[in-house]
């Protein structure tokens, strides 16, 4: 086993054996209800996590906000039981307001920045500075935005920002209903705004780079402890280990940055 790895099980089996030790109950299973942009690390740092304690990790998958039956406030206000909820900051807020979740059990884990991609193989327009972006839009044919709360600023806030309201909305776009990469890469739109953490996957794609720090909306990813949670120690622990630096190399890996510090090597 690698140090980091040996790192990784020492911390989770800690904080497992700190919360048992202080007479939280024991389970099997810790239950997490979880939107899109964590996915990637979550997929990765999840068995590892098994792989320490021994529990096992129930996932169910919904938006963040919404009205849709699979959507994670729904569920909730229809008494669906979970310990973890993994969300986008503001989402969690919500539930915290709506007496759903542990106030103070909430852990920010990364934030997200929104970039910009073109179809493979296309130049890559210079967006390194507010002037560059500036002229890479004004020179675009056509330009698209999730329908999202990024994509809410890019066409309420940042065009304005940039002085080209009026000279984008005729070739910018809202794509309410399908990933923003994929209308990139099948050729349909010539620039894609969307998070960085949503572009990667995709392929088709290149993903020029992030906006310029002084027009960057970050997007926060949080956990917290639901408050009809089984199994709370196993919430904790789970939380914990999300938010140790030696989870934030995965979390780096699939495009998010890590809210905690790196661990050494």
């Amino acid at each position: 086993m690698t140090g980091r790895k040996l790192r990784v099980h020492a911390l989770v089996l800690c904080v497992a054996g700190a919360l048992l030790g202080s007479g939280a109950a024991s389970a099997d299973e810790v239950k997490v209800m979880i939107s899109g942009g964590f996915a990637s690390a979550y997929r990765e740092l999840g068995p590892q996590f098994e792989e320490a304690t021994g529990d096992n990790l129930v996932t169910v998958w919904g938006p963040a906000v919404g009205t849709a039956a699979n959507a994670i406030p729904v569920r909730l206000a229809r008494g669906e039981w979970a310990d973890v909820l993994i969300v986008v900051g503001y989402a969690l807020d919500d539930q915290i307001n709506a007496g759903k979740v542990v106030s103070g059990s909430k852990v920010d884990f990364a934030r997200s920045a929104i970039g910009i991609a073109v179809r493979e193989r296309a130049p890559k327009p210079d967006i390194s500075s507010v002037d560059a972006l500036r002229r890479t839009l004004l020179a675009a044919k056509s330009i698209v935005y999730p329908d999202s709360a990024s994509g809410v600023y890019i066409g309420s806030e940042l065009f304005s920002r940039l002085g080209i309201e009026g000279r984008v909305e005729s070739k910018s776009r809202m794509i309410p209903a399908e990933q923003v990469a994929n209308v990139v890469a099948n050729g349909e739109a010539e620039i894609g705004f969307q998070q960085v953490v949503e572009l990667l996957p995709v392929k088709g794609v290149t993903v020029v780079g992030s906006l310029p720090a002084e027009v960057q909306r970050y997007t926060v990813f949080s956990g917290a402890i639901a408050t009809n949670a089984k199994n709370p120690a196993g919430a904790e622990a789970l939380i914990r280990f999300l938010s140790s630096p030696d989870a934030a190399p995965a979390i780096a890996r699939t495009g998010l940055e890590p809210l905690t510090p790196k661990a050494a090597n």
